[in-house]
């Protein structure tokens, strides 16, 4: 798994294999768990990800620049919609990439998640 976290766009970019997105998908599913990263070295290379259950409402995507990690934390129902996201990228062959984009009104994300985007393991943009 590879995060990078861009200040100039204030978002986080996520490439992971199949397996990897769906190990992440299983750890936000169950609200707990920590996924390194192998890109923490470089400048806006992040450590890992740290996935925690609260009580919500909805998801908060964060980084904790402290430890450089991209922290994960929300209820079931919001973890249960982006683990299901996660596991469609994992899945889908057609490739792609994925927008996590919080907006006033979103119907999993809470106020303050910062952009992610997750990059398909099947390759760039889908055909047709």
């Amino acid at each position: 798994m590879r995060l990078v976290s861009d200040p100039a766009f204030g978002e986080v970019d996520l490439s992971a294999s199949a397996e990897e997105l769906t190990l992440l998908a299983s750890a936000v599913a169950r609200g707990e768990g920590l996924l390194a990263s192998t890109c923490g070295a470089e400048t806006d290379g992040l450590a890992g990800v740290k996935v925690d259950k609260t009580a919500g409402p909805g998801v908060l995507i964060h980084r904790d620049a402290e430890r450089q990690l991209l922290v994960i934390s929300g209820d079931f129902a919001g973890r249960a919609v982006l683990a299901e996201n996660l596991r469609a990228m994992a899945t889908d062959e057609r490739g792609g990439h994925l927008h996590i984009d919080y907006f006033p009104g979103h119907f999993y994300l809470a106020e303050g998640s910062v952009s992610l985007v997750v990059n398909s393991p099947h390759g760039g943009m889908p055909i047709g």
